[in-house]
């Protein structure tokens, strides 16, 4: 019995640490760029999208496909920058513990 109480006052502490993680990640900010660092994307630690600086060397009203293809790469650069620090952050917390596939913390 006394393993259990250990159990649950660990599980407790963790539910915390987690608590606090998230709550920092929203205060987070991870820029993800593309085109030599012509376009960068700034995103919050839950993936919200806060910022998003174009060079103005890529505004062509004639190939807008560029700048399109240009923003989706920087968008998913910065969102695999939160996703790495996310789980940086939340394997600290459970101390390297492998979770279930498609497990995904604090979402």
């Amino acid at each position: 019995m006394k393993n259990i109480g250990q159990m649950m006052k660990q599980a407790q502490e963790m539910q915390s640490k987690m608590t606090d993680i998230q709550d920092k990640l929203s205060d987070l900010e991870i820029e993800g760029s593309s085109g030599a660092g012509l376009i960068k994307v700034i995103l919050s630690g839950k993936n919200d999208v806060r910022k998003i600086k174009i060079d103005t060397s890529l505004i062509n009203p004639k190939e807008p496909d560029v700048l399109e293809d240009l923003l989706i790469a920087a968008f998913n650069d910065a969102k695999s920058k939160v996703e790495n620090e996310v789980n940086s952050r939340m394997s600290e917390v459970t101390g390297g513990l492998q979770l279930p596939p498609g497990f995904k913390l604090p979402f």
